[in-house]
């Protein structure tokens, strides 16, 4: 068995599993066996599961806070409700109003040959989903994906994060109250890791955590052909360009990198400035750092590092940086326990690794810049982030900036706020992952879109048919392919 690692940082930690494998195939053959039973379920089937998971969310807001809080050792309750109770709620909110819509079978326009049939596209559901849900966003990066399943008439397994016991505990709780066990079934965080489920011949399988993590459970899921969406992270940049207040910029991204103490997979991973306002945008960042959370002692509203291996990791990040020359400022001084401030660091080496790995914490990488194609040589010459941030007024320098990088979304003039709408797809490109989920694009990934050609009685199909060589077949070659160039 190989090691039990953290999805996004591959760290391994100890756990003691609950659940024995065949435990799991069984949980499996109950889901695959409900879906036989009910292949395609109403559109008032999926509203109402829908409305009641929203239900859920409403009355266990205080109950799923308290416990991410436990879990993480202090996490800020505002957060924790915003990020992993609003934005579910909204996206249910938005899957209900269009859901019926997104059912409907689609007519499409035959070929002209099959001109007079009837031809449509119909959205059936894969089957059973199964969904492997990381730790820094237990409920929102858990019932996020299971929205659209259950929208799209799946049935799902949700495999919890090993260090979020009590927040699994809670979850397993709430989903119980509404689903029965093989209609969506929760495994607690200490069954052994995520290997394991992604062995299982799912219909569709998706993964929130590393890249490293994600090249393995693709590997597995290839044994049974699983199709997966894999969200999977990555070094996102900021980018403030001259035209664009200093000061602005540093409040927005020094809240990017408090949001969860920057445990999150969207957060500005590092900077880029004008040279010339290095110095400037360093003091915003540590002014606007302490405006927020004043002191981290007993401040409720900033949370801790999830655990001692995620803070261990982050000192030793901030260690190599200082040992490798770089200039680092301190924003607060530290808090209860795990609660650690904001760090910005200059004078920047490619062989630091908070240059080559993605850093999952409060600390900001800041690079200076004479030119504008610098920074989109630099983003292009690394792997493809899962989002970009750009700082500036000019539309024409913005969509010069657009149309040469990728990133799989992009807010203007902020962080993070374009996966919170959710009439459009969240999903990384490249390195950053592969599919996505939320509105009508995650509806469709997690169907079938199965076409359906329905041929009329009156139509002359056996024209077609041998023997070969009569006249309208000669005719619709010549019509449709043309002539053959006979000196070839």
């Amino acid at each position: 068995m190989n090691a039990l690692v953290k999805p996004e940082t591959d760290i391994p930690f100890e756990a003691t599993p609950t659940h024995a494998v065949n435990e799991l195939e069984s949980w499996f053959d109950a889901l695959k066996r409900a879906y036989r039973q009910e292949p395609m379920p109403s559109f008032s089937q999926r509203k109402q599961r829908l409305l009641a998971l929203k239900k859920q969310l409403s009355r266990y807001q205080d109950v799923l806070a308290q416990a991410m809080s436990d879990d993480f050792s202090g996490r800020s309750v505002t957060e924790s409700k915003m990020a992993d109770v609003l934005a579910p709620i909204l996206d249910i909110n938005h899957v209900v109003r269009h859901l019926k819509s997104w059912m409907k079978p689609r007519r499409r326009a035959t070929e002209l040959m099959f001109k007079g049939n009837k031809l449509e596209l119909r959205y059936q559901p894969k089957g059973v989903v199964g969904i492997i849900c990381p730790w820094n966003f237990p409920i929102y990066l858990s019932v996020g994906p299971l929205i659209t399943a259950l929208a799209a008439g799946n049935r799902c397994m949700i495999k919890m994060p090993p260090n979020c016991p009590r927040t699994s505990q809670i979850l397993r709780q709430m989903l119980s109250e509404i689903f029965p066990q093989d209609l969506v079934c929760v495994v607690d965080g200490t069954h052994p890791q995520a290997m394991q489920i992604s062995h299982l011949p799912f219909d569709h399988l998706v993964f929130t955590g590393s890249p490293t993590s994600g090249r393995v459970i693709m590997a597995n899921a290839a044994a049974n052909l699983t199709p997966v969406t894999l969200e999977l992270g990555g070094k996102s940049p900021a980018i403030v360009l001259d035209d664009f207040d200093i000061n602005q910029a540093a409040q927005r991204i020094a809240h990017g990198k408090g949001f969860n103490a920057g445990q999150i997979c969207i957060a500005p991973d590092y900077a880029f400035v004008p040279q010339a306002k290095m110095a400037a945008f360093v003091a915003a960042l540590k002014q606007a750092h302490s405006k927020m959370y004043r002191q981290l002692s007993g401040n409720q509203d900033y949370t801790s590092l999830v655990d001692e291996v995620q803070y261990q990791r982050f000192h030793q990040l901030l260690e190599d940086a200082r040992e490798k020359g770089a200039e680092i400022t301190q924003c607060l001084e530290y808090g209860d326990g795990r609660q650690t401030p904001l760090y910005v660091v200059t004078q920047l080496t490619p062989q630091m690794r908070i240059c080559q790995e993605e850093i999952f914490g409060p600390l900001l990488p800041v690079h200076g810049y004479q030119d504008v194609q610098e920074v989109v040589d630099y983003i292009n010459q690394r792997p493809r982030p899962l989002a970009c941030y750009l700082f500036s007024h000019d539309e024409a320098q913005r969509e010069q900036i657009l149309a040469q990088t990728h990133s799989g979304g992009v807010t203007i003039n902020d962080w993070g706020w374009h996966v919170m709408n959710h009439s459009v797809p969240f999903g990384g490109i490249g390195n950053s992952g592969i599919g996505n989920y939320h509105g009508e694009e995650g509806f469709r990934e997690l169907s079938h879109a199965r076409s359906v050609l329905l041929m009329r009685d009156w139509f002359p199909i056996s024209l077609f048919s041998p023997p070969y060589g009569r006249l309208i077949q000669k005719l619709v070659l010549r019509l449709f392919v043309g002539k053959a160039d006979r000196n070839l």
